[in-house]
């Protein structure tokens, strides 16, 4: 199998996760999108199976900023659970995609010395370009009027959230192996994950589903196991597309996410028709042409600011 076909499916799962978190957030599986991120983050801790492949003890300072990275990632986790749970999928991935490239390129001007210019700077401006064309839609209060999609200033959000944890896992990347930052990280997520406990709100509904284990009923039951099953897909989807980048060209790859978008357009609507109050994808001509031409947009910033 070459680099392309395990790219495609690479980005196929990560797409289908995405809308099986939509699902589960929206279809009142979970009672709210901090009890899902929670869950989310308290997992992440099992990556301990994984110490025999290059886990080593670090320092203290070492430690707290690796754990830090890890729990701002948890954080614009959160934040993105709660734009996919108010808006469609279709719109919201695509913004977050968007402003990703941006921050992080911001942030490594300010921390790593990087300098946004030439294809870069034509790029981050494609960027902004795409993630408004698609978030501007018609507001189904106001009649004719248009505004953002609900959760939008949540995926913009999100986006600067993650990518300050990105940019950090770059840093960390270059002093560093692979595994043994990818381990810490992740116990920064457990962490992270547990400071939502502080919050009264947020700790009563985690303690509320906590109570929940001790007779679960059916759709409680097949809401654990489909919420396992979809984070085994992302991970699965994770590691194929790291792998897809281990034997072709980076720049390439990265611009396919184009197809991550895609699927989850063509899914989300798909979808829509099976379960309409979940999904709530917009199939008139206009909503869909409005975000096809966008994913376009964005694919072409994408690239751009991708190019070495």
């Amino acid at each position: 199998m070459n680099w392309f076909a395990i790219a495609t499916i690479a980005y196929f799962l990560i797409a289908l996760q995405t809308l099986l978190d939509k699902f589960i957030l929206s279809s009142k599986r979970v009672a709210h999108p901090v009890v899902y991120a929670f869950y989310s983050g308290v997992m992440s801790f099992f990556t301990l199976v994984l110490f025999p492949f290059g886990f080593h003890s670090i320092g203290a300072t070492l430690f707290l900023e690796y754990i830090l990275a890890g729990a701002v990632f948890i954080f614009g986790m959160l934040l993105l659970f709660f734009a996919i749970q108010k808006s469609e999928a279709s719109r919201v991935v695509p913004v977050v995609g968007a402003i990703i490239p941006i921050a992080t390129h911001f942030f490594s001007m300010i921390f790593l010395g990087d300098v946004l210019s030439g294809a870069k700077l034509w790029g981050a401006l494609v960027l902004i370009l795409g993630g408004l064309l698609i978030s501007w839609t018609r507001s189904e209060r106001s009649g004719a009027k248009h505004s953002f999609f609900k959760g939008f200033y949540q995926s913009i959000l999100s986006g600067i959230v993650l990518a300050a944890a990105f940019t950090s896992f770059k840093l960390f990347y270059v002093q560093d192996n692979f595994m043994d930052v990818f381990i810490w990280t992740r116990i920064g997520l457990f962490f992270g994950a547990l400071t939502f406990l502080l919050y009264v709100p947020w700790r009563k509904a985690i303690f509320s589903s906590l109570s929940k284990f001790k007779k679960p009923n059916h759709t409680q039951q097949s809401s654990g196991t489909l919420f396992v099953f979809n984070k085994i897909l992302g991970g699965v989807g994770s590691v194929m597309l790291n792998f897809s980048m281990s034997l072709g060209n980076i720049t390439v790859i990265n611009a396919l996410v184009a197809l991550e978008y895609t699927f989850i357009f063509i899914l989300g609507v798909g979808l829509t028709f099976w379960l309409p109050k979940v999904f709530q994808e917009k199939m008139d001509w206009k909503n869909s042409a409005q975000k096809i031409f966008a994913i376009l947009i964005i694919s072409l910033g994408v690239y751009l600011v991708s190019v070495v």
